[in-house]
């Protein structure tokens, strides 16, 4: 699986691909910074962070997309610009036929480091070390990008086997209930 991760910034947007399996050890496929100049119209630096993520995705080719979510920050005005980055984010996955998974920074902290109150230092050096690198990722936008994608891989690939599983349950209990109905009306015709 091919997991493009999103750290979503209005001014730097941390973006990384992966490659890897559930349990498994991922392979880097590429990693980036995203910049909007700050001074520049909102609407202007929105557009610039949708090129840049269609051109990844167009690019890298990604499987899915994992995008951190938002959590509320004392900055209204910092949560904000994170919120439409991640909105740019979800909609270039979506216009690209891509699911999209969002995971708030504990979960991804714990997937990678084992603690959901991990620092970022913590969470470049579990980067590098599981995606074994010779230098750490940087800025730690980049490195959070792709902590996001490896958490994804290892966790929404599970996840996606668990909803397939029940998923195909369903069906199999669909299909077994109309075979008995049908059995049913044709006993009392």
């Amino acid at each position: 699986m091919r997991v493009l991760g999103v750290d979503p910034g209005l001014t730097r947007c941390g973006v990384g691909v992966v490659e890897g399996q559930p349990g498994r050890s991922c392979r880097l496929v590429a990693y980036d910074v995203v910049r909007t100049d700050p001074g520049a119209d909102l609407a202007a630096r929105l557009l610039a962070l949708d090129e840049a993520l269609t051109g990844m995705i167009a690019e890298h080719r990604p499987d899915e997309v994992a995008v951190e979510r938002v959590f509320s920050q004392h900055n209204v005005r910092t949560v904000m610009g994170t919120a439409q980055a991640g909105a740019v984010a979800v909609l270039a996955a979506a216009r690209a036929g891509l699911p999209v998974r969002t995971y708030t920074p504990s979960e991804v902290k714990a997937a990678v480091t084992g603690s959901g109150q991990a620092d970022k230092a913590q969470v470049t050096t579990m980067v590098t070390r599981l995606l074994r690198l010779s230098i750490s990722p940087k800025p730690a936008d980049a490195a959070d990008a792709l902590a996001l994608a490896i958490c994804h891989v290892w966790r929404g690939g599970t996840q996606a086997r668990i909803e397939a599983a029940r998923s195909a349950a369903v069906a199999r209990a669909v299909t077994a209930a109309r075979a008995a109905d049908a059995v049913v009306r044709g006993a009392s015709a």
